[in-house]
């Protein structure tokens, strides 16, 4: 059986988990590399990452490089000695990184790969409709998601899935996949299988931007839905509307759908004293939570309480 050195690299809720594992079960490490600290909040003070909280706590090396080719960090990492690396929700790796410890580099990865390769598996799951997803582990290779699989695990997407509920559901589930990873790359029993980097229908996880979360209403109610709660918590589905002239651009978190036959233009608005609707291609989509600017997030009867939208209201 090999004695297993880990340094642990991640830096968000998603990555916390994963440490605390491997700390539960008593596993090596003898680092952890995580982002610097960043500025956030009105005063604009440095805050830590959850992983460097974490890592402090349980008295854990800690480093924060901002290159991950500099010479001063390389030649401390090496210092450490590690035999194993595991990455999850960090940074690309440069080979001088991923190739140096000698049991390798592996990510875990919350999709079923080698499908939502990329930045925000989650989100895209569902608000691609997907009934199914999981989680990967697989070791590094040159580009971004496309190393030899070792471990997946396969988990039912929920009718009301939002990627809050999906991603705690995964973390738990990511967590002891990489504890199976790590004993099985500890006992020399890995079977990697080649994930195929070149295949067209494969759904990809880009990056999330204002462009891409923005609300299409000419989709149908159903695939609204699934968009919304793809994007629920974070970053927020959006739509824009026009208001007394002044455009709002208003996140929207939650709502209920319906199918229905009208004949108004998907966008348009109907609106009462307890209800938000918005037209979509072959129904209604029924807001049930939301945030317009400078006030805080709440249900739509709060809303509506204190804030009217003039008759021609429109979305833009």
């Amino acid at each position: 059986m090999r004695d297993i050195r880990i340094v642990f690299m991640g830096t968000p809720d998603f990555a916390l988990g994963v440490l605390q594992k491997l700390v539960e079960e008593e596993r090596n490490i003898v680092g952890v590399i995580t982002s610097p600290d960043k500025p956030a909040g009105r005063g604009r003070k440095l805050r830590q990452s959850a992983v460097k909280e974490y890592a402090l706590s349980q008295d854990l090396k800690i480093l924060q490089p901002k290159n991950l080719k500099e010479e001063s960090f390389l030649e401390e990492l090496k210092g450490l000695h590690a035999n194993l690396q595991i990455v999850v929700a960090f940074r690309m790796l440069p080979k001088v990184l991923w190739d140096l410890p000698e049991y390798g580099t592996f990510n875990l990865h919350a999709s079923l790969l080698p499908q939502y390769r990329g930045a925000a598996p989650i989100n895209w799951a569902i608000m691609n409709g997907e009934k199914k997803t999981g989680v990967t582990t697989f070791f590094i290779d040159e580009k971004i998601d496309t190393g030899a699989i070792i471990l997946n695990k396969e988990i039912n997407i929920e009718k009301k899935e939002t990627v809050g509920t999906l991603h705690d559901k995964l973390m738990k589930v990511g967590s002891q996949l990489v504890i199976e990873t790590v004993s099985l790359i500890e006992n020399e029993n890995v079977l990697t299988v080649k994930q195929d980097k070149k295949d067209d229908t494969l759904e990809e996880a880009p990056k999330l931007t204002s462009d891409n979360t923005k609300i299409d209403w000419s989709q149908t109610s159903k695939k609204i839905d699934c968009f919304i709660r793809g994007l629920n918590p974070y970053p927020a589905a959006w739509t824009s509307i026009l208001n007394n002239e002044v455009e709002l651009n208003i996140k929207i978190y939650d709502c209920d759908f319906e199918k229905a036959d009208h004949n108004e233009l998907p966008g348009s608005l109907n609106i009462s004293k307890k209800e938000l609707k918005i037209a979509s291609l072959n129904g209604w989509i029924n807001i049930k939570e939301l945030k317009v600017p400078g006030k805080r997030k709440m249900d739509v009867k709060s809303l509506l309480n204190g804030f009217s939208f003039a008759q021609d209201a429109k979305v833009l």
